[in-house]
C-alpha cells in the first residue's frame, strides 16, 4: 500500500509540477464583443493538464495545444485525411521500415518570453521535438516528464533511429513496418518545438517553461494562461499557411474562458460574454436551436464512454465479477436519460463508424439474474463495497459524469454492489485514474487519428497497462495484446479488420470495461462566427474561423 501511495504522489506531483503557472496578467476582459479588437472567446470546459503536447492526452489541452504548433503530418480540419504539415513531403521505403521527410522552407516560429527566434524551421527541430520523449537520457526528458503516450503508443520501442540528413531533410528507420506510424505522427505529440527556443531556455536554467510558455510555428501565438481563468493567444502574422487578413473578419486575439459549468457556459453564450461554446448538454439544445443569436455545430465524433474496471484490484481481478458488473448496468437506460437523440449505446471499444468495428458481437446483454448468480459462484453472494469514481466536468462522450454514476451505483445496489461515489478535479481525478487509485472508473476517449490501433492498443494494450499508462483497467491479455500488436505491422486491411474482431472478442469475455456510449458531439456558436466546425477527432481548432460582423 504505502508503494501505492508514493506513486499516486508522484504522478499527482508531476502534474501539479507541469501545470502552466501564470506568466503575466492578461490584459483587458476575458471576454470582448465582436468587432473590438476581434477577440473570440472560446468558453471550454476545463483547464488544460499542460501546455506541453508531447505531455497531454485529453481533448481540452490537445486543443489548447493545437492552436500554437504544427506537425510534419496533419489531419484536415473535420476529417481524418492526412495532409502535408511541417514537411511538403515525405518518400517511405518499399519494405516500409524508413520514412524521410523533407520539410518546407522559412517556416518562422513564434517569439515569446524573452525570446526571438534567429533561423526558421530547421531538421535540428525535429530531431529535438521526437529525441526528448524517446530518449530517458535527453535532458529535456528528465525536464519534462516520462511521456507515458508516446511509450504507450509502441514508439519508443519500435524507433530505430532519428537521423539529420541536411537541412530540411530527416529521416525515421523504425525497426518493423507500422501501419500506424504516420498518423501517429499526425498527433499532438508530434508537434515540432523550437530546439533554439529549448536551447535559450536551459542557458536561463527554465527548461520548465518550455511547456508554460510554448513556442510554436501555428496560427495563434501564446500570451498567458491563469488557471482556472484563461488561456489567451493572439494572432501569428507569420504564419506559413499565410495569415488570415483583419479585413476578412480574422480573429485577433484568442481566448479559452475555463468555464467547467455547463449551465454558466451556456449563460456567457446567451450574453455574448463568449462566442463558442464546449459542450451543450442534451437537454439544453432545443434552447439553443431556438435563440435567434445562436446555431448549433454538430458532427459525428470517433469516441467512447466506458466505465473501467481496475483488474489488478480484487475483486475486479475475477472477470466473474467483472462481467456481472456488465450485466447489472442498464446502459440503454442511461444513454436515453443522459445523453437522448446525442448517444448511441456502445457494445465495443471501437465507435460503430469505425471499419474495424466487428458488427457480428451480440449487443452487450443486461441481465441481473445472471450478474447475481455471477457473484454468488464469485463467491461474493451478500454483494461487497467499493469505489465510483465520476467525472468532475462534462466531456464530448459523458455530458454529466454524477448522474451517469447515479444511475450505475443504482443498478449494481440491486445485485449487492455498494459503490462509494467519488470525484476530484479535473487533473486530480486523471492523477488518480492514471495512477491506479480508483477500482471502478468512469472516462472516456476520442481517437487522436481514426485508427483502430488508436483505441485497442493505446487505451488495452500490455504496454499501456504499466503506471503512468492509458490502459486504466490495468488488463494485460497476451492474446489481445498478440492481436492488435500483429495489426500495426502490416497495411492489409483484411488482415487487420480480422486481428482487431478477434481482439474484440477477447475483450468481451474478459470485460475489463462496461463500453457506455458513444456520441455525436455539439458545439453552440453565436451567429456572428463563421468557419467554426466539429471535428471526428474531438479538435477544437479556430484557424479559418472569422467574424461576419
Amino acid at each position: 500500500m504505502r508503494r501505492r501511495a508514493r506513486l499516486r504522489a508522484a504522478v499527482v506531483a508531476l502534474l501539479a509540477s507541469l501545470a502552466p503557472a501564470p506568466l503575466a496578467a492578461a490584459t483587458g476582459p476575458v471576454s470582448t464583443p465582436a468587432g473590438q479588437d476581434r477577440t473570440l472567446v472560446y468558453c471550454s470546459e476545463g483547464n488544460p493538464e499542460s501546455l506541453d503536447p508531447g505531455l497531454v492526452t485529453t481533448t481540452t489541452a490537445m486543443s489548447a495545444t493545437w492552436q500554437m504548433f504544427n506537425s510534419l503530418v496533419e489531419f484536415a480540419p473535420g476529417t481524418t485525411e492526412l495532409r502535408p504539415g511541417l514537411a511538403e513531403s515525405w518518400q517511405v521505403s518499399d519494405e516500409g521500415r524508413t520514412y524521410d521527410f523533407t520539410l518546407r522552407a522559412g517556416v518562422r516560429f513564434h517569439a515569446n518570453a524573452g525570446f526571438t527566434p534567429s533561423r526558421p524551421l530547421n531538421a535540428d527541430d525535429v530531431l529535438f521535438s521526437f529525441l526528448r520523449q524517446w530518449k530517458p537520457d535527453h535532458p529535456y526528458h528528465r525536464a519534462g516528464g516520462d511521456f507515458a503516450y508516446f511509450r504507450d503508443l509502441g514508439l519508443a520501442s519500435l524507433i530505430e533511429g532519428i537521423e539529420r540528413l541536411d537541412e530540411r531533410r530527416v529521416r525515421f528507420r523504425l525497426k518493423e513496418p507500422d501501419a500506424t506510424f504516420l498518423p501517429n505522427l499526425a498527433q499532438a505529440f508530434g508537434s515540432i518545438l523550437s530546439a533554439e527556443y529549448a536551447e535559450h531556455l536551459a542557458r536561463r536554467g527554465t527548461p520548465e517553461a518550455l511547456a508554460r510558455a510554448p513556442v510554436g510555428t501555428g496560427p495563434f501565438r501564446f500570451v498567458d494562461y491563469r488557471p482556472d481563468v484563461a488561456l489567451r493567444y493572439r494572432r501569428f502574422p507569420e504564419y506559413w499557411r499565410g495569415p488570415a487578413k483583419a479585413e476578412t473578419g480574422a480573429v485577433e486575439t484568442l481566448v479559452f474562458s475555463i468555464t467547467p459549468n455547463t449551465a454558466v457556459r451556456l449563460t456567457k453564450l446567451k450574453a455574448g460574454e463568449c462566442h463558442v461554446m464546449a459542450f451543450p448538454g442534451p437537454a439544453d439544445l432545443d434552447a439553443v436551436r431556438a435563440d435567434p443569436d445562436l446555431a448549433l455545430v454538430s458532427g459525428e465524433e470517433l469516441n467512447v464512454a466506458y466505465l473501467a474496471l481496475n483488474t489488478a484490484r480484487p475483486p475486479m481481478s475475477d472477470p466473474r465479477v467483472r462481467r456481472a458488473v456488465s450485466l447489472a448496468i442498464d446502459r440503454r437506460a442511461i444513454v436515453e436519460a443522459v445523453y437522448g437523440p446525442a448517444g448511441t449505446v456502445a457494445h465495443s471499444p471501437l465507435p460503430p463508424s469505425s471499419w474495424a468495428f466487428d458488427r457480428d458481437l451480440p449487443e452487450l446483454a443486461f441481465d441481473r439474474e445472471a450478474a447475481a448468480r455471477l457473484l454468488a459462484e464469485a463467491g461474493f453472494a451478500e454483494g461487497f463495497e467499493t469505489d465510483l469514481w465520476f467525472l468532475p466536468v462534462s466531456r464530448p462522450y459523458n455530458p454529466n459524469g454524477r448522474r451517469v454514476a447515479d444511475m450505475i451505483r443504482a443498478d449494481l445496489a440491486r445485485i449487492g454492489i455498494r459503490a462509494e461515489l467519488t470525484t476530484r478535479d479535473w487533473n486530480a481525478y486523471r492523477a488518480a485514474l492514471y495512477g491506479g487509485t480508483p477500482t471502478m472508473m468512469l472516462y472516456g476517449w476520442t481517437s487522436d487519428n481514426g485508427d483502430p490501433d488508436n483505441f485497442m492498443n493505446v487505451l488495452l494494450g500490455c504496454r499501456a497497462a504499466a503506471p503512468g499508462g492509458a490502459n486504466l483497467a490495468r488488463w494485460c491479455d497476451p492474446g489481445y495484446d498478440a492481436a492488435v500488436q500483429a495489426a500495426r505491422r502490416t497495411d492489409d486491411r483484411v488482415v487487420r479488420t480480422r486481428l482487431y474482431r478477434d481482439a474484440q472478442a477477447r475483450f468481451r469475455e474478459a470485460a475489463p470495461w462496461v463500453p457506455l456510449a458513444h456520441t455525436v458531439v455539439h458545439m453552440a456558436i453565436r451567429r456572428t462566427v463563421s468557419g467554426f466546425r466539429t471535428d471526428p477527432l474531438g479538435r477544437t481548432l479556430f484557424e479559418g474561423v472569422t467574424f461576419t460582423e
